[in-house]
């Protein structure tokens, strides 16, 4: 997929809708070699998804070993809108606690007083960090409107040509 493919569809607006969301699934190869799939927060930031997690997470040395990675994040509504991206995971640590993982987590319902207890809780814990940064190299957005697993449009695609109707 091209460059200007996957920013094509990462910009539609339920694209956009999406990453404003505050998870995303994130699916790698573990050190065991299965398939692993984790919930994890995150921000866009236009052009890369960020995700944060502490230095000793297990996930670190597998994404070093193999940094290509799947996301998803999806709705939990019917119908469903689902984006998948795909791309390859840059490490970056970094002293003290990303701007980014105060952002992303944000987003969740706290008072102040709570907000400030929770950074204060995580201030203490983590004396660095790391970013997982992924470029996103495919995308494709579900949308059950304009676009549908490619297997289901298949599926329509060969039933439009035997001249069945729904």
């Amino acid at each position: 997929m091209q460059p200007n493919e996957v920013a094509e569809v990462l910009d539609r607006p339920y694209s956009r809708q999406l990453l404003a969301r505050d998870l995303t699934r994130l699916a790698y190869v573990a050190k065991d070699g299965t398939p692993r799939t984790i919930p994890i927060a995150f921000t866009w930031n236009g052009t890369e998804i960020v995700m944060c997690t502490s230095t000793n997470a297990p996930k670190l040395a597998s994404l070093r070993r193999n940094p290509a990675v799947a996301l998803t994040i999806d709705t939990e509504v019917h119908p469903p809108k689902i984006l998948l991206i795909r791309g390859t995971a840059e490490l970056d640590t970094v002293d003290g606690i990303p701007q980014e993982y105060l952002q992303m987590n944000g987003t969740y319902q706290m008072t102040a007083e709570q907000r400030v207890a929770w950074e204060r809780e995580v201030r203490s814990l983590y004396e660095s960090m790391v970013r997982i940064v992924v470029t996103p190299t495919w995308a494709k957005l579900i949308d059950f409107e304009q676009t549908l697993p490619t297997a289901v449009e298949e599926l329509a695609r060969r039933r439009a040509e035997k001249g069945v109707t729904a």
